[in-house]
């Protein structure tokens, strides 16, 4: 019977190759790699055709919350990895972006959730290594790591270093205009400056819903009595995640003591609009001049607008915002 149905096989033919996994050159991104503290660091460059290894500016996006890798594909190809369109920007810069901890850098959306999170598919929760370094320090000092590491490269120029933190995002570039280091300049976008948890709880009062308003305050007091905890067997932020992002080094006292130039963008329907204004007028106060304000009328957290009172994901306005801070940045 072996001999018969080793026969058959033969008699078949050739078999398909496995699909071989796809990687980020597929894509057209270059993959670099570093240590910090014992981790690898996946870090995805951009750059202009045949010129890699031209010595550019550098522009490194501080992507927002959840475990999504970075490159993202179905049958139809790829998803934006940059949430502008980037061809306008390559000639001048290369663009930077560094993946979630425990988090592949590519996938099948076929393989991910509905908001496109990456789960252990042994486990089906978030990668341990993702939940155990999901907080503010952790990114802060992992990225001006990186920020070093790319200073030394032949084809940066290590005086023209720029950082643009979107959402979560925005929390660590603040931290890192405070020690900017090799940065010469941060745009921070739809940030939410005295801290997370308020943004949170403006949401749900604007939405008429008190009662989850007063369960988010309530765990919010429990969160804070024990801020360093964490369990990765919970679905949601731990304590450590949502302390880290709500602690009472604000965005707003970063930036007090922040020197380098700073583009700090808004929709004017985020729930996070007031504590922007708010953060303006205090800046303001302090006498702070290094810091280009941008409220963009009518738009929500991702910059889009709104038909009949929802919003209208066919209005999207990156690419508006993008060439407001591409061109700030050259003045600055």
């Amino acid at each position: 019977m072996r001999y018969l149905l080793l026969f058959l096989w033969l008699l078949a033919g050739p078999r398909p190759a496995p699909a071989q996994p796809k990687t980020p050159a597929d894509f057209g991104y270059r993959h670099l790699q570093m240590r910090y503290k014992g981790d690898t660091v996946d870090i995805l460059v951009l750059s202009q055709k045949g010129e890699e290894m031209k010595r550019k500016p550098v522009f490194l996006f501080v992507q927002g919350s959840l475990p999504s890798p970075l490159i993202k594909y179905d049958v139809k190809g790829p998803y934006g990895v940059f949430p502008f369109a980037t061809k306008e920007f390559l000639p001048d810069y290369h663009l930077v972006i560094i993946s979630k901890p425990g988090v592949p850098l590519v996938a099948d959306v076929r393989t991910l959730t509905p908001r496109y999170e990456y789960n252990d598919p042994k486990t089906g929760r978030v990668p341990a290594a993702y939940c155990q370094r999901n907080y503010l320090e952790y990114y802060v000092a992992r990225d001006a790591a990186v920020l070093r590491y790319l200073a030394r490269q032949p084809w940066v120029d290590s005086h023209n270093i720029s950082a643009m933190g979107h959402s979560e995002g925005t929390f660590v570039v603040a931290r890192l205009a405070r020690r900017p280091g090799v940065l010469k300049r941060v745009i921070y976008l739809s940030g939410s400056p005295l801290g997370r948890i308020l943004t949170i709880v403006a949401g749900i009062r604007a939405a008429g819903d008190s009662a989850i308003a007063e369960n988010e305050l309530r765990h919010w007091s429990q969160t804070v009595a024990a801020p360093h905890a964490y369990d990765c067997t919970n679905p949601g932020d731990s304590n450590l995640t949502t302390a880290s992002f709500s602690e009472v080094q604000s965005p707003l006292q970063d930036f007090l003591h922040t020197k380098i130039p700073v583009f700090i963008g808004y929709g004017t329907r985020d729930d996070a609009a007031l504590t922007n204004d708010y953060l303006r007028l205090e800046l303001a106060r302090a006498g702070k001049t290094n810091f280009t304000f941008r409220a963009y009328p009518g738009l929500e957290h991702n910059f889009f607008g709104f038909t009949r009172g929802e919003v209208d994901q066919e209005k999207w306005n990156w690419d508006r915002v993008a060439r407001d801070f591409f061109a700030w940045m050259k003045t600055q």
